[in-house]
């Protein structure tokens, strides 16, 4: 375990923002992780968990306590069901149940940048797939029971880009995340995404080749800069921004009359619907149509040249800077479609 007083926070995250930690502690074995997380409670300290820091927006003052970094490591596999420690890196991980042991059920997940420990807490998703598909079981540390606990996957609360770890995010430690995967011989689940479909030349619904599904989405994450580079300020992101508006029934229709009074009635935006009546509309799409393109912005922080969904660091920006383009652009969503935006990234010491 390494200890660090008024360490760096901003290498440690994606977009390369954020000020000093007062104390930073990397624990690589979950008996270091647990006892962290105790002595912080003890002493009453502030504590912030960092993975692999791809869904942190910190502020620039920094964090007035302990961050805690997971960098645990080590999988093992019992038939179908793959056990890993919350410090993997979750591209790797996809990467090893494809290519080394030729399992389906996170392949659409490749090229999502971030750790293990982190997928179950947003329930991360892509090209039609989630974890919370997968997870089989989460063994977290409860904060408030002062104890390790296995929750099942109905236990974790799965909703879109939402769980229980995320609803109570002072609660819970991830440890370790237990998958339940498919053994397809050598196919893919169901390709459910129609512009994935497109670029495997497959029907919706269908099954393809596992290695060439991942192949893919890694291809089409690269063309829209979701694919870490250092080189490429377009991946000093944290990705998607923003999530998709899911829209109850009346909501859904006050967003059509107002498309169609901005845009024309023939205009069509995006549309999932949800068995419970709600509809998923396109958050780039509303941000796109409310004028801010591929690339907006003068200033250190700007949209993405690739993506409109991702804010990007293009280099010197602060965290202040990146959260006034994402107001402006929010505000001006809202103000174009009456559809309020929602972050992402996990907000620390700041506010959107």
């Amino acid at each position: 375990m390494q200890e660090l007083q008024d360490a760096p926070l901003a290498p440690l995250t994606t977009f390369r923002l954020g000020g000093p930690a007062r104390r930073l502690v990397t624990a690589t074995t979950d008996a270091e992780i647990v006892a962290t997380v105790r002595a912080a409670d003890a002493a009453g300290e502030p504590l912030l968990v960092i993975g692999g820091g791809s869904n942190l927006v910190i502020g620039d003052q920094g964090f007035a306590g302990t961050a805690l970094r997971i960098a645990t490591t080590g999988s093992s596999l019992d038939g179908t069901v793959l056990d890993v420690a919350a410090g993997e890196v979750w591209t790797d991980l996809v990467a090893e149940t494809v290519l080394k042991h030729g399992l389906a059920g996170i392949e659409f997940l490749a090229g999502i940048p971030g750790s293990v420990g982190a997928t179950p807490v947003q329930n991360v998703g892509a090209y039609g797939q989630e974890v919370a598909t997968s997870i089989a079981e989460v063994v977290a540390y409860d904060r408030r029971a002062r104890e390790t606990v296995t929750l099942s996957n109905a236990d974790c609360g799965f909703s879109y880009r939402h769980s229980a770890f995320k609803a109570d995010p002072d609660r819970y430690v991830v440890l370790r995340v237990r998958f339940a995967l498919e053994d397809t011989d050598g196919r893919s689940t169901p390709v459910r995404y129609a512009e994935l479909a497109r670029s495997l030349g497959a029907g919706q619904g269908e099954r393809t080749e596992l290695r060439a599904a991942r192949e893919a989405v890694l291809e089409l994450r690269a063309g829209k800069g979701m694919v870490l580079d250092p080189e490429d300020h377009d991946t000093w992101s944290a990705g998607s921004f923003f999530t998709n508006p899911v829209l109850g029934a009346e909501q859904y229709a006050a967003f059509l009359d107002r498309v169609h009074d901005r845009l024309g009635p023939e205009t069509a935006p995006p549309a999932y619907p949800g068995a419970d009546g709600s509809t998923k509309t396109s958050a780039a799409w509303l941000i796109e149509r409310a004028g801010f393109g591929k690339g907006y912005g003068s200033g250190p922080a700007r949209l993405s040249g690739k993506h409109t969904l991702a804010l990007t660091n293009r280099g010197g920006a602060t965290t202040a800077d990146l959260l006034a383009l994402a107001r402006e652009v929010r505000d001006g969503v809202h103000a174009a479609f009456a559809v309020t935006l929602v972050n992402e990234p996990v907000l620390v010491g700041v506010e959107l």
